[in-house]
């Protein structure tokens, strides 16, 4: 029998572990008077396994529902917790696309080659990668330092993690929901450009990253939603695929921050990353310098027609 889950708040910080208490507590009494008025929350199906080895205590209410999952807000002993539902791949939007699995790891070659052909088993073990790969992440990311929400455990298919409140107590809102002046945008920018550089520091890229999976805390923004993660190292997509989470974010910040227009965040972090330089707290300028040289097509051809040669030798040695 699992051991029930008592440490959700690191004990080093107490003042951030008041305000987590406080605000489950508003949370749970704010939950508690709307569930009042409705019908009360049966516990969904895919939660009744970890409601009946104790890891969960009560199903408090459902926070959202997305393209991949639907979360539930969960009291876990005194604390508040959510729970992340998976579902199943034929109800997803967002499908578990090759760009995004390459590199990714598996037992042994049985599950490689059942994945690949698409058999039954294969499909089962693809949706267990796809999970374990955010769960995966998030340890990651934590232990680097990155704002992500704290994992606990991942059982039968749900992740269950801290839950991000806002300076209320409140769950957190998405980005996309929240009001920012120009400073704000420039702050909140700056911010999550240097979790990108964290991210990338311990070898992850978030691949989907928008202001609809970042969520605001009482101490700033939250990256979330990572099952479609990618290991920098591993994947040929890793270099386009961080230039598009920092064009997202520039994209999205600009409306409010015109200044942020025409910045290159993302190729300088990634040559950077090339280069062996990058570190957590680089600094950076958002701009690049075009490398206007000519191509040296002879000493290109030279390589090929050399490369040509070598691999004739090894037939002929054959």
């Amino acid at each position: 029998m699992p051991v029930k889950l008592l440490t959700f708040v690191k004990q080093a910080d107490h003042s951030s572990a008041q305000r987590f208490a406080q605000g489950s507590r508003s949370l749970l009494h704010f939950t508690y008077d709307k569930a009042k008025s409705q019908h009360p929350m049966k516990t969904p199906k895919r939660l009744a396994g970890l409601v009946a080895e104790g890891l969960v205590d009560e199903v408090v209410g459902q926070l959202m529902s997305g393209k991949e999952a639907t979360v539930y807000v969960v009291r876990c002993g005194e604390h508040i917790c959510c729970a992340k539902v998976y579902k199943e791949a034929s109800q997803r939007s967002f499908r578990n696309n090759a760009s995004y699995q390459e590199g990714r790891k598996v037992k042994n070659s049985r599950q490689a080659r059942a994945m690949e052909k698409g058999s039954r088993y294969g499909r089962k073990m693809q949706e267990e990668v796809w999970q374990s790969a955010e769960v995966d992440a998030l340890y990651r990311l934590s232990a680097a330092g990155v704002r992500v929400p704290q994992p606990h455990l991942c059982f039968d298919g749900v992740l269950l993690m801290d839950l991000v409140l806002d300076a209320d107590g409140h769950a957190a809102p998405r980005l996309n929901d929240v009001e920012l002046s120009e400073e704000l945008a420039l702050e909140y920018h700056a911010m999550l450009v240097n979790q990108v550089v964290r991210m990338l520091c311990a070898g992850v890229i978030h691949g989907d990253l928008s202001e609809y999976n970042i969520l605001v805390g009482a101490s700033g923004p939250v990256i979330i939603d990572l099952p479609q993660a990618i290991d920098a190292a591993g994947n040929s997509n890793a270099a386009a695929m961080l230039e598009r989470d920092v064009s997202n974010l520039r994209a999205y910040f600009s409306s409010f921050a015109p200044a942020l227009q025409g910045t290159q965040f993302g190729k300088e972090i990634w040559r950077l990353y090339e280069k062996g330089l990058l570190h957590p707290e680089q600094a950076l300028t958002g701009q690049v310098a075009l490398d206007d040289r000519l191509a040296d097509v002879d000493a290109v051809l030279q390589q090929v027609e050399r490369a040509i040669r070598e691999n004739e030798i090894r037939r002929m040695c054959m």
